[in-house]
């Protein structure tokens, strides 16, 4: 394995030197045969804009169910016999002062009363009356969630106030069952009938959703939209990631993320208060991802998957359609001696990911990132949650918050390959550390909403280098399952996240402590990877047993290119 630079001059000096008829022995492989198509022209940026509806999908998938149960914290009892009266003389006169309460009044309480008399007798309340529980349900601040939630229709507060987080957790339990189910799909059958298997799956459950009367019926319906997060735009992710060189890997895998998922997750807030009620949100947030279906027809497969399942003839009529959209020519001579070299090579022995953790190195390095992602989605996810308790607009908030997304990931396109994955990963984590407890501790409003940006902006840089760091250290065989299992344990710490959140309850300032020392656990566990910048994708288990063997505790990409040119030098001089 070579860094980037010197491997792509090795690659087109190979491909001249076969087009002029020497080196007909010489082995071709696939990034031998991409080279000469084109590392990056017209057919990957095509390609690249063909994944913007799944990122997209990818923000509804997650984030609708967040604008679905919202609930105004500030909400109190209904009394229906005083209907006639304002919300503040309601409040008043029927809900009995708490000093001790956010508001500053009991929100699950209401005087025993008849209103009837009180009203004619002009009576004020008395701290000596009766009180009960809310017989009723509730109404809630309208200036706070404008619109009918399923958490207010259902009065999902008070008793029930946990039942928001575990809906959530429920959701990525679907998550963790879709995950297993659709990454099999893409290692089986392709990356593409995944992607479109996992949005149908969608689909179906947000127009489900609708119909649910209570929060059985509601979870049940977003455990099913819980597996088609997030390989509704992963499969395509993984689909990208296989179509570029290494030296434009971390652009045109990140780019997407930056542009595409941020102008979803910004507009989301908005396009949620638009439709005004919960049942509306769900269907426009699930219907579009029908369109998916139409994937199959108009991009293509993943060349490395083919090649994977001994579809060469494939593989080729793939490069070749690359070639010729960027205006190309591949010499035959060289997809002859691809195709010789792809039939003669060491067949692995299973694309079972039990292979991969029958290796001591390998299932080390699969543990390590397995936990290190972990961490970032649970921060990633309570950090979201947290938006509500801010005291601050809450579209807005959350509309600032992903905004962040954007310049995170531009940093992380044109940086990750000069400061290496591992540096930038740990750089973020210490940051995001800080200010997660400058969120703690400093006020509520608009302080408290900017520390919560920085921490998230921190965090996406993490969880996307995160993403692409397991895609380019797991084999060719088991990427797709590899990757599938990666989220799988994400989808576990996002399990736990609502919870995490939810310790508000009890103590204000303990969810982001928590998330603070979540995101200390994560940088230990950054330093055990090893840095895959500069480097090519594993095809086999023995390259990626190679990678483990040559990493250091740190290794920072344009040091190790200054150490190269220098070794280059003297070995130069001593010739001379």
């Amino acid at each position: 394995m070579v860094t980037n630079d010197k491997d792509s001059e090795n690659k087109l000096r190979k491909t001249e030197e076969i087009k002029e008829g020497a080196n007909l022995n010489e082995n071709v492989d696939y990034d031998e045969l991409l080279s000469a198509a084109g590392e990056f022209g017209p057919y990957q940026v095509i390609l690249f804009f063909s994944t913007f509806p799944f990122y997209i999908f990818g923000v509804f998938s997650y984030f609708s169910q967040l604008f679905m149960t919202e609930v105004s914290p500030n909400h109190w009892c209904w009394i229906p016999e005083l209907e006639n009266l304002t919300d503040i003389e309601r409040r008043t006169l029927a809900i009995p002062l708490d000093v001790d309460a956010r508001f500053g009044y009991s929100q699950c309480k209401s005087y025993i009363a008849n209103w009837s008399e009180i009203l004619e007798t002009g009576q004020t309340p008395n701290a000596t009356w009766s009180t009960q529980a809310c017989q009723y349900g509730w109404e809630f601040n309208s200036s706070e969630i404008p619109y009918p939630t399923i958490s207010s229709e259902l009065g999902w507060v008070c008793d029930k106030n946990s039942y928001q987080a575990t809906a959530q957790s429920i959701f990525f339990t679907g998550s963790i069952v879709g995950g297993i189910v659709v990454g099999w799909v893409a290692d089986r059958f392709g990356r593409l009938p995944a992607a479109t298997l996992s949005n149908m799956i969608g689909c179906v459950a947000g127009i489900l959703s609708i119909f649910a009367q209570n929060f059985i019926q509601f979870s049940l319906c977003r455990f099913i939209m819980g597996m088609s997060y997030d390989n509704c735009m992963m499969m395509t992710y993984l689909l990208v990631l296989e179509y570029v060189a290494p030296r434009y890997r971390s652009i045109i895998t990140n780019l997407p993320f930056a542009i595409f998922y941020t102008l979803g997750a910004t507009a989301l807030p908005w396009i949620a208060l638009a439709c005004g009620h919960w049942k509306t949100i769900s269907l426009a947030t699930s219907i579009p991802m029908a369109i998916t279906i139409l994937a199959p027809f108009v991009m293509p497969e993943s060349p490395r998957w083919l090649i994977s399942k001994g579809r060469f003839n494939d593989a080729v009529d793939k490069v070749l359609t690359i070639a010729r959209v960027n205006k190309k020519e591949i010499p035959s001579k060289l997809i002859e001696q691809f195709k010789k070299s792809s039939l003669n090579a060491k067949k692995e022995e299973s694309t079972s990911i039990l292979v991969l953790l029958k290796r001591p190195k390998l299932r080390k390095m699969f543990i390590c990132i397995c936990l290190e992602f972990m961490c970032c989605l649970a921060i990633f996810d309570a950090l979201i949650r947290s938006i509500g308790g801010l005291g601050f607009d809450f579209f807005l908030s959350f509309t600032l918050v992903s905004f962040t997304e954007l310049p995170s990931l531009v940093i992380v396109s044109f940086a990750i390959d000069i400061t290496g994955r591992k540096g930038m990963t740990i750089i973020a984590f210490i940051i995001c550390f800080i200010f997660c407890l400058a969120t703690a501790f400093i006020s509520n409003g608009l302080p408290s909403v900017l520390c919560a940006v920085v921490s998230r902006f921190a965090i996406n840089m993490c969880a996307n280098i995160g993403m692409q760091w397991a895609a380019e250290m797991l084999p060719t065989p088991v990427r797709g399952s590899g990757s599938s299992i990666v989220h799988i344990f994400s989808y576990i710490g996002i399990v736990i996240s609502p919870y995490i959140v939810y310790l508000d309850n009890y103590i204000t300032w303990l969810p982001l402590v928590v998330v603070a020392v979540i995101a200390l656990i994560g940088l230990l566990l950054a330093l055990a990877l090893p840095e895959t910048a500069g480097i090519d994708m594993p095809q086999t288990f023995d390259e990626a047993e190679e990678l483990l063997s040559n990493q250091k505790l740190i290794d920072i990409p344009f040091l190790r290119k200054k150490e190269n040119n220098s070794r280059n030098e003297n070995i130069s001089v001593r010739d001379n």
